[in-house]
């Protein structure tokens, strides 16, 4: 979707720090509401002017690192809870069902955000270039990451928003500084684990092999030997290291995908309950409305009702 604010001068005063240019500038390029595309495929923005501190929202995130640069916002990955804003960002090296709120949002001061996606294979172009020798010994592996901002990496991201200015900056400089970005993400103390997910045969990298063989195939049954054994590991450590990598077990990956698409094609494409659960490989009824009502909070048709009359689009 292409954003219809080039035309605005989004120049901001030399003497603001770097994450008050990126305020500025988000201010007059995120002039609607939600969440939407930039004139960069790769790079979204949200502006929320109310919080949603008592709702939750549920997404299906591509590897990406989020950037609060006004408000905060909360991510839940399983059992794990992330929370950032300011100069903090959170990253998540690999593809997660989500459910969010954004925090201390108003009409005077809206949450401002911005989400660029992790393109794998410009990373694998660049991980050998920053780790000439091989990734280093790894800790604990987590879902997510919240870590501080260096200014430079800030100011880098300044200079990506002002891209959209000029459709020629967009063109030739957009992706010089995407690179830059990726370099000082994989510089920094999360960028192992960024790196490890396009490391040929390393256990990340076959976690994500899983995890496209299960969003290509959500809606049909699978075996979790049978998934092991395609990506080469015992049982054990597959379910071990998946949890780890995503904070899900396999089937609860799964379940988090059908019922985040159930809900779409309701909202979005009209269709009954009965309809969207067989879409997505549902075959009892009742399994489904207690799934959903576990996930969501209400019976499908109540929870649509409800989405509709607020008007609130179910993001993807």
């Amino acid at each position: 979707m292409t954003n219809s604010v080039h035309s605005h001068s989004i120049a901001a005063p030399p003497a603001l720090t770097e994450m008050e240019t990126i305020v500025c500038r988000m201010n007059q390029l995120a002039v609607r509401e939600g969440s939407y595309a930039s004139a960069l495929e790769w790079l979204y923005l949200n502006r929320y002017s109310q919080s949603q501190s008592t709702e939750q929202l549920y997404a299906m995130n591509w590897p990406i690192v989020g950037i609060a640069v006004q408000g905060g916002k909360r991510m839940r990955v399983g059992e794990q809870s992330f929370t950032y804003g300011g100069a903090r960002l959170f990253v998540a090296p690999v593809s997660l069902p989500i459910t969010f709120q954004t925090m201390q949002a108003s009409i005077t001061e809206p949450f401002l955000g911005i989400g660029l996606y992790l393109d794998p294979q410009r990373i694998a172009e660049l991980v050998p270039n920053v780790y000439p020798q091989g990734l280093p010994p790894m800790d604990k592996r987590e879902a997510g990451y919240v870590i501080d901002a260096d200014a430079a990496l800030l100011n880098a991201v300044a200079r990506l928003l002002e891209c959209l200015q000029d459709p020629g900056d967009m063109h030739l400089l957009a992706p010089l500084i995407r690179d830059e970005i990726y370099i000082r993400l994989l510089r920094s103390s999360v960028g192992v684990y960024i790196a490890e997910t396009v490391f040929a045969d390393s256990v990340v990298q076959r976690m994500v092999q899983a995890i496209s063989w299960l969003r290509d195939h959500y809606d049909q049954p699978f075996k979790v030997p049978e998934l092991a054994s395609r990506i080469h590991l015992s049982e054990s450590a597959f379910r071990e290291q998946f949890k780890a990598v995503t904070g899900f077990s396999p089937l609860q990956y799964q379940k988090m995908l059908r019922l985040q698409e159930s809900r779409r094609l309701m909202l979005s494409a009209g269709m009954d309950a009965t309809s969207a659960s067989r879409m997505v490989g549902y075959v009892s009824d009742s399994q489904f409305s207690r799934d959903y009502s576990r996930l969501f909070g209400d019976a499908p048709s109540r929870d649509i009702a409800r989405l509709k009359m607020g008007s609130r689009p179910v993001v993807r």
